[in-house]
């Protein structure tokens, strides 16, 4: 944080005090309901990971990206949104940008891998059907291979990373492919091969789902919350990719830095649609959810005395109502439904043939035979 390049004009805001103000309170709020909202999602997976579909895995694995993204963006972004300039050096800058490309390709590519598996499952499911955890698996290493190279690239001079245009963040310098043809070239394969192709394999994948079968079957849930999710993810980069575009092939100086923040904070909001649309939406992530949370709130009482007499006298109303059921069952004593008169017992011991009931439009009723052994395991 002590080189010369932090006190360089390329860090300094080019938007208003107020601007960045609004910013990094934002980036505040994006950054507490991620971590709340993916920590909670990362949690539920763990929890049941032994029984986790091949589906999935690419919901888990999009709440890592999101997560890195978090906890690699927003501690930087934040300080240096409220103090007006980019605080922390080139080096560092180069390091936020890397990670910013890595985690967002990432989360784009591994939406792109689940809309494919689920249109496998759905429309080919002789073939989906034979896809597993294991395939699952080695698709999510091969998504964050996809996305490192593109990462890397400005790393080794394929492209180039800087300061964005409004100052206070890094990312791909869009402004380079006006003057410099390899970055070009890297801007052009991150357009295809990153936006392009993603979203069209995206959009084709639940078109054919929906022509197929119109998500009426078994798979409807996890394709409607799919479709959720990729919904919100493109809707918040894509203004992001608009105004990049526009600067990589167009007049990068007819860009208004205003552009790139607005455009910078939709796609940093990604992070928290993933968490939202399948902790409320999906239902045994729910259950999972609430079985961590009863457990939790067990332990809590356990340890408040203040709380143990109403547990002792909830569990004590529970084995009341257990011994009065197996009573009806076990004995001919009171019960609501009219009074005993009589029973008439069989020459062996524990058994009952019938009892005539007061207060029942029925004068007798045969009770079936019930061995002493039954009897105590209903009480």
């Amino acid at each position: 944080m002590g080189n010369a390049s932090d006190t360089s004009a390329v860090f300094a805001s080019t938007i208003s005090k107020q601007h960045d103000i609004l910013m990094g309170s934002l980036y505040g709020v994006f950054c507490v309901l991620s971590l709340v909202g993916n920590c909670i999602l990362l949690l539920v997976g763990h929890h049941k990971r032994s029984t986790l579909k091949p589906a999935e895995f690419f919901i888990i694995n999009l709440s890592i990206s999101d997560l890195g993204m978090t906890l690699s963006l927003f501690p930087l972004a934040i300080p240096s949104a409220f103090k007006h300039r980019w605080l922390f050096g080139d080096v560092t800058c180069q390091l936020y940008a890397m990670c910013g490309v890595l985690f967002g390709l990432c989360s784009l590519t591994n939406l792109t891998a689940l809309s494919l598996v689920c249109c496998l499952k759905v429309c080919f499911p002789n073939h989906g059907n034979k896809f597993s955890s294991s395939h699952a698996r080695l698709l999510v290493v091969g998504v964050w291979c996809y996305a490192s190279v593109f990462a890397v690239g400005p790393l080794a001079q394929w492209g180039r990373y800087s300061a964005e245009p409004y100052g206070t963040a890094c990312c791909i310098d869009w402004k380079a492919p006006n003057y410099e043809l390899s970055a070009l070239s890297y801007i052009v394969c991150l357009f295809l091969f990153c936006y392009a192709l993603p979203c069209t394999v995206i959009f084709l994948s639940y078109t054919f789902i929906l022509l197929t079968t119109r998500t009426a079957n078994a798979h409807s849930l996890i394709v409607k919350l799919s479709v959720a999710v990729c919904i919100g993810f493109l809707g918040a980069w894509s203004p992001y990719a608009i105004v990049a575009m526009w600067a990589a092939f167009g007049d990068a100086t007819l860009v208004p830095p205003e552009a790139f923040a607005i455009a910078a904070v939709c796609a940093k909001s990604s992070t928290i649609y993933n968490p939202l649309v399948y902790l409320l939406c999906k239902p045994n992530f729910r259950e999972c959810l609430y079985r961590d949370t009863s457990m939790l709130r067990k332990r809590i009482y356990r340890g408040s005395p203040m709380l143990e007499p109403k547990e002792r006298l909830v569990s004590a109303s529970q084995r009341n109502k257990d011994v009065s059921l197996s009573t009806r069952f076990s004995n001919g004593q009171q019960e609501s439904y009219g009074a005993l008169l009589h029973c008439t017992e069989s020459a062996a011991p524990g058994h009952v043939d019938a009892c005539n009931l007061t207060a029942s439009p029925f004068r007798e009723v045969t009770v079936c035979q019930l061995s002493s052994k039954p009897q105590a395991e209903l009480v």
